[in-house]
């Protein structure tokens, strides 16, 4: 569920919301939803759309963010995020500023934030994207499945645990987790990976960078797995992106046939 320090009924007394986004999917969000000109402050890894989020001030990282700068542009409102956002930081700034918290591991708890966010912007898109996301198309019936490993990190390798929103898009997708009995973003080692014996292995463009490099040092290691390059963002960025996932992930399953 998404957690709110503040509860979103009461941020509608807010007359200009001001709005600093410290999650780089909901800024993407955010602006689709009509709310360009309220933002005032975004992270440097909000970078979509590029066209829009150039001239919004930048105040550090998701993981680091500068609080001063935040304070000093004055908002009255933050959107932060459970997973992405520093508690630590969260709670500074909520001493001086409304802070909505998001907890967003699956698709109905996106489609609860922007019922929320809809309630707070009646003006905005917010609610139509909502309607949106309810109407996200169902998977396959039949799928044909892979047991599959989702990397996201490489020294250590890192993987995806069954309560993350990565995971709900890989099953969604047709991608059956095998680390799925795990939680959160577990450290595994390439002789857990074997044993585990995947028959894909998709390498996320983020948070590591993987490149064709890494691929084929794998492929060494797991000659019979096929092993693929895959967009993050696809995967993890919960918000309008994923809009575009049904296509994405029907051509990349075309490819793995």
């Amino acid at each position: 569920m998404n957690s709110r320090i503040t509860p979103a009924d009461s941020f509608c007394f807010l007359s200009s919301h001001r709005i600093v986004s410290l999650v780089p999917s909901l800024t993407e969000t955010l602006i689709d939803a009509g709310l360009e000109s309220k933002l005032i402050g975004r992270t440097k890894f909000c970078i979509h759309p590029a066209e829009v989020v150039h001239k919004i001030p930048v105040t550090g990282g998701t993981k680091n963010p500068k609080t001063d700068k935040i304070l000093a542009l004055r908002p009255d409102l933050i959107i932060a995020n459970k997973e992405e956002n520093r508690k630590e930081d969260i709670d500074t700034l909520a001493q001086t500023v409304p802070v909505y918290v998001s907890n967003i591991q699956n698709l109905r708890e996106l489609t609860l934030f922007m019922e929320d966010m809809a309630a707070i912007f009646p003006q905005s898109g917010a609610a139509e994207i909502k309607c949106r996301f309810e109407e996200f198309p169902k998977p396959d019936s039949n799928p044909k499945t892979f047991r599959s490993c989702y990397l996201i990190w490489k020294d250590p390798w890192m993987t995806i645990g069954g309560d993350t929103f990565i995971h709900h898009m890989m099953e969604y997708a047709g991608f059956t987790n095998i680390f799925g009995n795990m939680q959160r973003y577990p450290e595994i080692t390439l002789e857990t990976l074997k044993k585990a014996d995947p028959e894909l292995i998709l390498l996320s463009s983020e948070p590591y960078p993987f490149k064709q490099r890494q691929l084929m040092e794998l492929q060494a290691e797991f000659p019979v797995s096929k092993i693929r390059l895959v967009d993050g963002e696809m995967f993890s960025w919960y918000g309008t992106r994923i809009l575009k996932a049904p296509s994405y992930f029907k051509k990349l399953r075309g490819e793995l046939q």
